[in-house]
């Protein structure tokens, strides 16, 4: 695919278009920043967690053989819920009958601001079902999935077991937010994964090239600047941040703040500090690094905007995050350019998708493992 040049509308954050007010904080949160690290070890909530790690390996069990139907549908669900999911919302609930599994929204779980029409909820629900679809398959249960209005059943039928190292790698498949190591994936471990995701209905477009890594980082820049312009936004996101890992453990969900390289907090501390430390300017820094640092990005792309086309993307993305971590390629979402109406659009032009509308950004390459995030309790989210 040719690649174009950026709109003379596109925006690139520097020094010049910083607002006063942020250029004002910007002294405060050069002090702030410093002190930060002394604050954090002082905190005993800021201290890495025992109880967390152990939460964490908890839900990353192996599942055990031979379970009656009861305790095997429960199995499934909690390896479902390791899926991918916007800000770890978990906005998804799961129903029970003898032979299958319905997947509903959770719209009391949706943010609003970022994902207005459920782009994201639909998206979060097809990594979950794929990964009940793969998880059942192991466990001598196919899946069959029937998309209904609101809703998705996957039907069960007893059959014999497939082995698959998407199975295993459910539990260790993670978004690593973290730098890589800037080389690029091997061509043998990029085909697999892109292999794997294939399927009717989604598109996916690679770029490993640099100048074209840089043009993905200039709409990723120009969505993240739109986005922390937004107070509302802002509010939005920071909900969702977990400061530090007893925050995390009461809750089962969000951000955990140190899985983005970020130190512990103690929850009023990090309330207060949120919007101070919160820069355009070093924001989009920090993006520029990450990408730079990616051995690629990849653009998942629907048939239409539309919740069972959504649903699909949301399938195809945790087969190639499932593949990737089978072979040990991390992943990471980078999705500021398609959550912007109008940078959207851009994006879309530049991909050369006429009317249709990209869905996921994520960038992939080799890097370190990060600290796992938590899930809600089964129970909590069972009907």
């Amino acid at each position: 695919m040719a690649l174009r040049l950026l709109t003379d509308t596109a925006v690139s954050m520097n020094d010049n278009q910083l607002s006063t007010t942020e250029t004002r904080r910007g002294l405060g949160r050069k002090a702030v920043c410093s002190a930060l690290p002394a604050l954090a070890v002082a905190n005993a909530a800021c201290v890495t967690s025992d109880r967390y790690s152990t939460a964490a390996r908890g839900l990353r069990r192996p599942v055990g053989e031979n379970l009656d139907q009861p305790v095997l549908l429960r199995e499934l669900v909690r390896c479902a819920t390791l899926a991918a999911n916007a800000h770890n919302t978990q906005a998804w609930t799961f129903e029970l009958s003898p032979d299958a599994i319905s997947i509903r929204p959770n719209f009391s779980r949706r943010t609003p601001v970022v994902d207005p029409d459920e782009h994201h909820i639909w998206t979060s629900l097809g990594c979950a079902a794929e990964n009940l679809i793969i998880s059942g398959a192991a466990l001598g249960r196919h899946g069959d999935l029937v998309f209904e209005r609101g809703a998705v059943r996957v039907l069960l039928d007893r059959a014999s077991p497939v082995r698959s190292p998407l199975a295993n790698a459910i539990f260790r498949r993670q978004c690593s937010r973290t730098e890589y190591d800037g080389k690029p994936v091997p061509a043998a471990a990029l085909a697999q994964m892109l292999g794997s995701a294939g399927g009717a209905g989604v598109q996916i477009l690679i770029f490993t090239e640099r100048a074209a890594v840089e043009h993905v980082i200039e709409y990723v820049t120009e969505g993240n600047s739109a986005q922390l312009r937004n107070p509302a936004f802002v509010k939005e996101l920071k909900s969702w941040v977990r400061f530090n890992d007893a925050d995390a453990l009461a809750t089962g969900d969000g951000l955990l703040s140190r899985t983005t390289g970020n130190p512990s907090l103690p929850r009023w501390l990090g309330n207060a500090l949120f919007s101070l430390i919160l820069s355009g300017k070093t924001e989009n820094e920090k993006y520029a690094k990450l990408l730079r640092s990616s051995g690629g990005v990849a653009v998942f792309v629907g048939e239409r905007a539309e919740p069972s086309s959504w649903f699909a993307v949301g399938r195809a993305y945790e087969r190639f995050a499932l593949t990737a971590t089978s072979l040990g390629v991390r992943t990471a979402f980078v999705n500021q350019p398609v959550e912007v109406p109008a940078v959207r659009f851009q994006f879309a032009n530049w991909l050369g998708l006429g009317s249709r509308r990209p869905d996921l950004v994520v960038r992939f390459g080799m890097g370190p493992e990060s600290p796992y995030s938590l899930r809600r309790p089964v129970g909590d989210v069972i009907l």
